[in-house]
């Protein structure tokens, strides 16, 4: 499928629309935390059983970003968001089927390895294509993109919770749950596979330019120290982040169990979509202050701001709601933040050459933090579960792991330098067509 090339007089800003239509679906996966009560009632599997599908999906997401990275480069956004419209919805229809006949391996199957091709081919497909389209203000391109993974559990989170009371939280109604999901979000997507366009070779007006600047090859980027300081600035940052959100409808219940105002099921979907709208906002919001402040600055924000934050929720423990509340919309927004900066900061160091190829890399390191996030906290709840322990003190120590990761993170922000230029890639390379 050859990308197709917008014709002239075409409006940049009809891209975003294309591309949110395609993450606003894949989005969902934040809400995954809406199902894994359900689950664990209707399959009798424990939180950290319960939490494999999600995982699998965001290491999924990763690995195939990073191996078809190249592809989206070369095929365009169209082919990259068809792909992603097809795994996406093929993993719920799995995962429907699964839970009708409980079989819990074909939901791990169908939502993790399936569904994760999708969302990690889905995720970078628009990526490039907007920061050809928006090279005055990359931060806000992708921000504006990227925002919709992050809002996506927005819609997601109350429109399952409600389609589970409808439907009944046994596997029957959960299996019910997936097939709407599977056929809604086909018909979603479909909208930006047909909307989406390249730019031409050139254009002006504040479009599309040619190539210019520092420019590094996917290959040569991975050689250099500056990618892998921000692999682990983007593991730590996300590690943060995604232990909290897969567990965040039980976690908020967990937390003030042993409180006078104990958390309703409703009001944990409640949560959940709060932390969407905060992770949507972070995306957004912080990565276009990135173009004001500078990437650099934003990560020592995003990093040191959000140990900060751990540190609160860890020393006040279930005293105060809104406080805890607070702390976590705060977290979950540099979390979407980091996600949306990273491509732009990926482009002030290794130019728009080959940048989709090279942030489909550096997704791995959303794998690695997609399986360490929820594995420290279920993997601790549940330990201290077993031994007695309740409320809030199921996640004393996971908070201060995070800390200790976000500092982590910090330092190898600050180890980050611009690119040697024995990487970059020689002039006659840097008029390579934008289309590629």
């Amino acid at each position: 499928m050859s990308p197709p090339v917008a014709p002239p007089g075409w409006s940049r800003w009809l891209v975003p629309p294309a591309a949110l239509s395609v993450h606003l679906s894949i989005g969902q996966a934040y809400a995954w935390s809406v199902f894994k009560p359900a689950l664990e009632s209707a399959l009798g599997l424990s939180g950290t059983q319960s939490a494999l599908p999600f995982q699998l999906a965001i290491v999924m997401l990763g690995l195939s970003a990073a191996f078809g990275g190249t592809f989206v480069e070369r095929n365009g956004p169209r082919w990259a968001m068809t792909v992603s419209l097809v795994c996406f919805s093929s993993g719920f229809l799995l995962s429907a089927l699964g839970a009708w006949t409980e079989q819990y391996w074909l939901i791990v199957l169908g939502y993790g390895f399936v569904g994760g091709i999708g969302l990690g081919i889905g995720y970078i497909s628009p990526v490039s294509t907007l920061m050809k389209w928006f090279p005055d203000r990359p931060g806000m391109a992708t921000g504006i993109a990227i925002m919709g993974f992050g809002g996506g559990a927005l819609i997601a989170s109350p429109w399952s919770a409600r389609m589970l009371e409808g439907f009944g939280s046994d596997s029957t109604g959960i299996a019910q749950a997936f097939l709407v999901h599977g056929l809604a979000y086909a018909v979603f997507m479909s909208l930006g596979v047909l909307l989406v366009r390249v730019p031409r070779a050139a254009e002006s007006g504040g479009g599309p330019a040619p190539l210019s600047g520092v420019q590094v090859s996917a290959n040569s980027a991975l050689r250099t120290p500056q990618f892998w300081c921000l692999w682990v600035v983007l593991c730590m940052n996300v590690t943060a982040g995604i232990g909290i959100l897969e567990k965040a409808a039980p976690m908020i219940q967990d937390f003030f169990a042993d409180s006078s105002t104990p958390v309703s099921v409703s009001a944990a979907a409640g949560f959940v979509a709060l932390l969407s709208a905060a992770n949507m906002a972070g995306r957004i919001g912080w990565s276009s202050t990135s173009d004001l402040i500078g990437r650099k600055n934003m990560y020592r924000v995003y990093l040191g701001a959000g140990a900060l934050m751990y540190a609160v929720i860890a020393l006040a423990g279930d005293s105060s709601k809104p406080l805890f509340v607070v702390c976590a919309l705060v977290i979950l927004s540099f979390y979407g933040g980091g996600f949306a900066t990273v491509p732009a900061y990926l482009k002030d160091l290794f130019g728009t050459y080959q940048v989709g190829a090279i942030h489909g890399r550096l997704l791995t390191a959303w794998s690695t933090a997609g399986v360490l996030g929820p594995l420290i906290v279920n993997w601790i709840a549940d330990r201290q579960e077993a031994a007695g322990k309740h409320g809030a003190a199921l996640y004393g120590l996971s908070m201060w792991i995070m800390i200790g990761l976000l500092v982590v993170g910090f330092v190898a922000n600050e180890l980050v330098r611009p690119v040697h230029t024995r990487h970059h890639v020689p002039a006659r390379k840097e008029t390579v067509d934008v289309q590629q």
